[in-house]
């Protein structure tokens, strides 16, 4: 476990010395931020707890294997691997793109001390800017493209840290959409048998057919308005600044445009809607055609399931429950998405087996 004492060693090995330290809101994870002030410099102290780096290897081996090392293994989520972090970051970094640049790290307690992109988070300049919504969302969405049209290598590397980039696979979708069924629908008091299991599996898998259309490019993962940052002082992709991506996967190029416009944080209009998914086709020479849309909606209801999932969790094992404030959100991008053709089976298996999740 990473201690008090270990922080102060690490921060004056570093550099900083006569340094106040103020706690930022976190996230979902378990890990912690600090901002550093020394003689009107800030950094960011990034805490991730060691203790449970045993529950979180990544295998690339058979689903077997990954069952046996947790869900972290089947969802190929990076957990406590602060590795993930800084080798994705070091590659982001030399493409021109914002990811907080690493000024010291010891792995070993789980501490990184970056670069302070500031405090405003897209939510809250927004909030204080509405007429400047659609151009920070428009800046985003050619962000998304670049790094679609980015080459990254399988294998990454920072200083004498090794991590690789895998695939957002059928395994790793499955095990994502069954926190519907393990969370949200338990909560309802339905209990989905095997062979309803099975169904749903296999509905899911022909629709993950439809991704195979398009190269999979680098997906953050959990690209949203308060996860990126507002840098109107740089330039080009370099205004969007870049956090918690060390999920990062090769993923089929609608995910993180649907975490974008689909928030579970605050609305995005229709209408801006439909022009941030036409301005992302044409910045990534996709074609914005029925193709493409039903790999959205699917990619959507994938997503969105999964969130349902997760914020139950969150508010019954993590007593987190603010979370449960944003589920009527979810829920709609999710009607939303079930309204596609191409997701028939799939709202049929859910009026069948959990018809509350279309209550309001």
């Amino acid at each position: 476990m990473t201690t008090s004492l270990d922080i102060e060693i690490f921060l004056k090995k570093s550099g900083w010395k006569n340094f106040d330290r103020t706690r930022l809101k976190g996230d979902a994870s378990s890990r912690r931020y600090e901002r550093v002030t020394s003689q009107n410099q800030n950094a960011i102290l990034m805490i991730t707890p060691q203790a449970e780096n045993k529950n979180y290897e990544i295998s690339s081996g058979k689903t077997k294997n990954r069952e046996s090392m947790g869900y972290n293994s089947l969802a190929r989520l990076a957990g406590n691997k602060v590795e993930a972090f800084t080798c994705i970051a070091k590659e982001l970094s030399i493409r021109g793109f914002s990811a907080p640049k690493i000024f010291a790290s010891d792995l070993s307690k789980g501490l990184l001390l970056l670069e302070d992109l500031g405090d405003n988070l897209f939510s809250k300049f927004i909030q204080n800017n509405e007429n400047q919504e659609k151009k920070l969302y428009s800046a985003a969405v050619d962000c998304l493209a670049a790094i679609y049209r980015s080459t990254f290598s399988k294998n990454l590397t920072f200083e004498n840290s090794f991590w690789d980039l895998e695939l957002y696979d059928n395994v790793a979708m499955l095990a994502e959409v069954d926190l519907l069924l393990d969370w949200y629908a338990k909560d309802l008091g339905h209990q989905i048998d095997s062979q309803n299991k099975k169904i749903w599996h296999s509905i899911w898998k022909k629709l993950f057919i439809n991704f195979e259309s398009l190269a999979p490019g680098l997906g953050l993962r959990d690209f949203h308005a308060e996860n990126i940052f507002w840098l109107d002082e740089r330039l080009g992709v370099e205004k969007i600044g870049l956090i918690d991506f060390q999920d990062a996967l090769f993923v089929h190029p609608s995910y993180d445009l649907v975490s974008l416009v689909e928030d579970a944080r605050r609305d995005v209009s229709p209408e801006l809607s439909e022009i941030l998914i036409d301005r992302f086709c044409q910045q990534s020479g996709i074609k914005n055609d029925e193709r493409f849309r039903s790999a959205y909606a699917i990619m959507g209801a994938q997503r969105n399931a999964k969130i349902l999932g997760i914020f139950i969790r969150l508010a019954k094992r993590d007593k987190k429950l603010q979370y449960l404030d944003f589920i009527p959100r979810v829920k709609g991008h999710l009607m939303k998405n079930l309204n596609s053709p191409c997701c028939d089976e799939l709202k049929q298996w859910l009026e069948q087996n959990i018809p509350e999740i279309f209550y309001d």
